[in-house]
């Protein structure tokens, strides 16, 4: 199970932090994403990390606005997102990925970015 947090509203040039924390006792076994979805578009990945946190993929929309850390003692990971903008509005979703048939998602939180 993952349980997103730290969603909502914020004026253009604004902050946020999400947190998602896994409920499982190998987190360290799993590649961890976030991914966004807007209204009308499709979900779109954000970001990656692998297993040990050495190592993250950004999408070009993000690079140098977001920052994606994990804490495996604490089975959590966060997104650090500065200067937001109103493009950057839609629904986060946190995920978890191992392998085939170990896919899970969280139920996902609000991003507004609105003045």
């Amino acid at each position: 199970q993952l349980v997103e947090s730290g969603g909502g509203l914020v004026q253009p040039g604004g902050s946020l932090r999400l947190s998602c924390t896994a409920s499982t006792s190998s987190f360290n076994s799993y590649v961890m994403s976030w991914y966004r979805q807007a209204p009308g578009k499709e979900r779109e990945l954000v970001v990656g990390i692998t297993r040990g946190g050495a190592r993250t993929g950004y999408a070009d929309s993000v690079k140098g606005r977001f920052t994606f850390t994990r804490d495996n003692a604490k089975n959590t990971v966060y997104l650090q997102m500065n200067n937001l903008s109103p493009e950057d509005t839609a629904v986060y979703f946190c995920n978890a990925f191992r392998g085939s048939g170990q896919d899970y998602w969280g139920q996902g939180t609000q991003v507004t970015v609105s003045s």
